[in-house]
This record gives structure tokens, sequence and C-alpha cells, in this order.
């Protein structure tokens, strides 16, 4: 990827976490949503757009990515007036499967109970 598709793609990241988190008043977007990744086409017609749910209450994902789709209008006008881009991207807002899976793994390591490992010094005696 180009330097400038990798800024692009950086900068509407940052501009969107922004905006969901700060501008939209849907009380179903709450301050646990995170964008994740964003990958900007070549021809900046095209956005791909992670979600990710950093509370871990994956039941509202769903409801999440509708609210975002359905909002892309309004999302899309706020972009238009913060970035000075050739083109505004059509947003195609995806649930961050990945990120899921990486904040359960913390869980269940952070649930286990290890006892802790004695000094050698003391298990030799």
């Amino acid at each position: 990827m180009s330097n400038r598709i990798e800024r692009a793609s950086s900068r509407l990241q940052k501009t969107l976490q922004h905006i969901i988190t700060n501008q939209m008043n849907d009380p179903r977007i709450n301050s646990f949503v995170a964008v994740s990744n964003v990958k900007v086409t070549p021809d900046f017609r095209f956005a791909k757009v992670k979600i990710a749910l950093t509370d871990g209450k994956y039941e509202n994902a769903e409801e999440v990515i509708k609210v975002l789709r359905r909002s892309e209008g309004f999302i899309k006008n706020k972009l238009s007036q913060m970035l000075d881009m050739p083109y505004i991207p059509k947003l195609d807002f995806e649930f961050d499967k990945n990120m899921q899976n990486a904040l359960r793994v913390e869980e269940l390591l952070n649930s286990l109970e290890i006892p802790l490992e004695e000094d050698d010094d003391e298990s030799n005696n």
C-alpha cells in the first residue's frame, strides 16, 4: 500500500473515531465503540471500516453496525467538513471479529487462577 493511501486510511480512522465518539447522539452508540481499522481503495471511492466493541458486549455488535450504516450520510457529511480528500469514500462498516477474539482471550487469561511461584532458594531447603 502506498504512503498516500496509508496516510488517508489513518486520517480517516482517527476522524471516524472522533465523529462516532463525540458527534453521534444515538444511545446505541457508546464510548465502547472503536474504529479498529480502515482500508481505503486507491481511488478513494470506498473504505472498509472495521468496528470493535471494547466493552465485551458482542451481542450489541449487529445493532451497532446497523446504526452506523444508517448514519452513513451524516458521517460522510462530517467527514467532508473535517477532511480534505479527493472523494469522501462510501463506507462499508463491519464488525472486527479479530478484536473480539483477542479481547475474549485476554478475558480468559485474566480469569485463570495461577498460583504464585515460590523462590528456588526456599524450595531447596
